[in-house]
């Protein structure tokens, strides 16, 4: 038991280290290595932050849906918490998401919303999709039907993200620019170095949050078992 606790901090530890190195690693590269756009000079560089967090929401819903398909496959109730704690996250990353496009469209275009954009629409909507996850969630009593409701409800929202990278693709519009098109990455090297670096900062902060939560949650869960326990004795 104390082994396996501490191999999980161990392994928590190691991601909020290397996220530790990557981050400012990646904020100067973005602030001071990167030149500034051609078309939207200096404020592009949100470029930097918006669409690697938007990347790590999908990466989170992704991993939050698998853990799920395995906990209904095996019926390890741990799986459960597994797929919960990258649901949570993703909604935090994804807000975060929706608040640097709309800080980076007011800048550019004028508009914190455009409508009209189905990249933009889509991406609210599985936002959206997920934040109802919760109320699913915490709507039934604690258990293995509340674990099976909720993976069958990740599972189904997860095939809105390859909709939502689809649309990106054949959108290809003015109002939300692609950040890779079939022939490759659309930026030069410097570009291209920067938002890799930013993009792999950022999942190891996702990580390092989700081992720290995951860590957190189960030991809540043990002490809540101790606590009715010991109500039960008496």
């Amino acid at each position: 038991m104390n082994t396996t606790s501490g191999a999980r901090l161990d392994r928590a530890t190691s991601a909020a280290l290397v996220a530790a190195v990557l981050m400012p690693v990646a904020l100067g590269l973005i602030f001071f290595y990167v030149p500034n756009d051609v078309d939207q000079g200096f404020s592009q560089r949100i470029f930097y932050f918006h669409v690697p967090i938007a990347m790590t929401t999908y990466a989170l819903f992704a991993w939050g849906a698998l853990n799920a398909a395995r906990y209904l496959w095996t019926g390890d109730m741990g799986l459960d918490l597994r797929s919960y704690v990258p649901m949570h996250l993703g909604v935090i990353f994804g807000t975060l998401t929706l608040v640097t496009g709309s800080i980076w469209a007011k800048v550019s275009w004028g508009t914190w919303w455009y409508w009209g954009s189905t990249e933009l629409n889509t991406f609210l909507i599985i936002f959206l999709f997920y934040c109802a996850y919760f109320m699913l969630r915490f709507s039934v009593e604690p258990g293995e039907r509340r674990a099976r409701y909720s993976a069958v409800y990740a599972l189904l929202g997860v095939g809105l993200i390859p909709i939502s990278v689809l649309a990106v693709h054949l959108g290809q519009d003015v109002i939300h620019p692609v950040t890779f098109t079939d022939r490759g990455a659309n930026m030069d090297g410097t570009m291209l170095f920067t938002f890799l670096m930013a993009l792999a900062a950022m999942l190891s902060l996702a990580v390092a949050m989700y081992l720290v939560e995951l860590r957190g949650k189960r030991l809540d869960e043990q002490v809540t078992r101790l606590r009715r326990l010991a109500e039960g004795t008496r």
